[in-house]
């Protein structure tokens, strides 16, 4: 490639180089210089298209909007310190460098930071200052205030001209008429929506003129309920001497005054509800009451009347004539108690006397002469008894010893056929070995004894 100076040679000739000749590279080198010397960090705010993570970890895509494109790269760890996933079609905005990819010849955005525009920056705004308030206690069950039962005076924070002053103002005038509502007309939305209420938030707390205080607008998109997401006005909630309900928005609509205030409605006739008593409902515990009322005093006049009679029995008991009939109805009790206590003592002691007697006459002297006499009559024969029993016992048994020696004497063997060899020393002849030949032994039989000679011995 040439770069020429732009001016014509002489007539019908070719132009000669007005410098040296470049390289694309170096064109490009020139390029990215350019670029990088003439553009500082510049913030963008564009649509993601293409997004691409290789393993590489960097993260390209391209910022576009209806009419234009611009590449751009986030190298990491710039694209690991992202507190969002960068998805198609987000819209963010980001923070780089404008330089020339040389390899293409491409300019590119080179980023280091990137945020969600839009509702998602203002999403993770509303993460982060929940998150740090939660974590100072701010929005803990345990600070939050019983709400009155019957409020006599009620504070509503809201816009004048809104739809949520109407539906509140309708549903308390249907429920409890009693109730003294005043409105304290603020901007719901807009830049100085939150300085407005928590101004007016402050005033009312500080008054002492209130039992409640309601915040209540009507629905609208993140951005459109930023106002009720502003610290000071959390910390002037929490703050508040008096009892805060919130109802901002929808039911599915949540802001940080809600988590602060001591009580959340989904919606501002919700709000209503919670706060003012039906009428229709305390109509019917005055009804109640009444009734437990009559009941009480109908029980109180029949414990009255119990007690009046009570004390008329006992004054009538203590007429001096009716004691004097009590003293002789006791004193005739207690001589019939006396009498019979007499007679039973007398039958005991008849009784007594008549056991002694017979005990004296079982022990008279001649009575037990008579026994004695008969005990030694009748020792007199045990003797001669015993004797002859005993006498008779022994016989029997020397006869059974003598059956019992017989029945394992030799000679009872003897006496069936059998004989008792011994030799001349006297000793039994128990074996053939016992013997030899030319021995002379003595053989025992049942009516005498046999002389008799070894003629053979093994």
């Amino acid at each position: 490639m040439n770069i020429l100076d732009g001016r014509d040679g002489p007539a019908g000739g070719v132009s000669r180089p007005a410098r040296d000749i470049l390289s694309p590279s170096q064109l490009n080198t020139l390029a990215r210089d350019l670029l990088e010397g003439s553009f500082p960090l510049i913030w963008v705010e564009g649509e993601l298209s293409g997004v691409s993570r290789p393993g590489s970890g960097h993260l390209y895509f391209c910022l576009k909007d209806a009419r234009a494109q611009v590449r751009c790269a986030m190298f990491k760890p710039k694209s690991s310190w992202l507190k969002f996933v960068p998805r198609e079609g987000m819209r963010v905005l980001a923070r780089g460098r404008l330089t020339l990819y040389e390899a293409r010849g491409e300019y590119q955005l080179v980023l280091d930071h990137m945020e969600e525009a839009g509702e998602g920056a203002l999403r993770r705004a509303f993460e982060e200052l929940r998150a740090r308030l939660t974590a100072e206690g701010l929005f803990e069950q345990a600070r939050k205030r019983p709400l009155p039962a019957h409020p006599r005076r009620l504070g509503v924070l809201t816009s004048p001209s809104g739809a949520a002053v109407r539906d509140v103002l309708s549903v308390l005038a249907r429920r409890f008429p009693l109730l003294h509502v005043e409105i304290l007309p603020v901007l719901v939305q807009g830049a100085n929506a939150a300085a407005q209420i928590t101004t007016m938030l402050r005033r009312a707390s500080a008054s002492g003129r209130y039992d409640l205080l309601l915040l209540t607008r009507g629905g609208g998109s993140l951005e459109d309920l930023w106002a009720f997401n502003d610290e000071q006005l959390v910390r002037a909630i929490a703050a508040s001497a008096v009892p805060v309900v919130s109802a901002v928005g929808h039911e599915t609509d949540f802001s940080l005054a809600d988590f602060a205030a001591d009580l959340r409605a989904p919606t501002p006739s919700a709000a209503a509800e919670l706060l003012a008593p039906s009428r229709e409902d305390l109509s019917r515990r005055l009804r109640a009451l009444e009734a437990r009322v009559g009941n009480l005093q109908r029980q109180q006049l029949r414990a009255a009347m119990q007690r009046a009679d009570r004390a008329a029995l006992r004054l009538q008991a203590l007429r001096p004539q009716a004691r004097l009939q009590m003293l002789q109805r006791r004193q005739l009790d207690a001589l019939r108690r006396l009498t019979a206590a007499w007679k039973r003592r007398i039958e005991v002691d008849r009784a007594s006397l008549r056991h002694a007697d017979t005990v004296l006459r079982a022990a008279h002297p001649q009575r037990r002469l008579a026994r004695l006499r008969e005990r030694l009559a009748a020792m007199a024969v045990r003797p001669q008894s015993a004797i002859a029993r005993r006498l008779s016992s022994d016989a029997l048994h020397l006869r059974g010893l003598a059956r019992s020696l017989h029945a394992v004497s030799p000679l009872a063997t003897v006496a069936r056929g059998y004989a008792i060899l011994q030799r001349e020393d006297g000793r039994v002849v128990r074996s053939v070995l016992d013997v030899v030949a030319g021995d002379s032994v003595d053989a025992r039989l049942s009516d005498g004894q046999l002389r008799l000679r070894v003629e053979d011995a093994p």
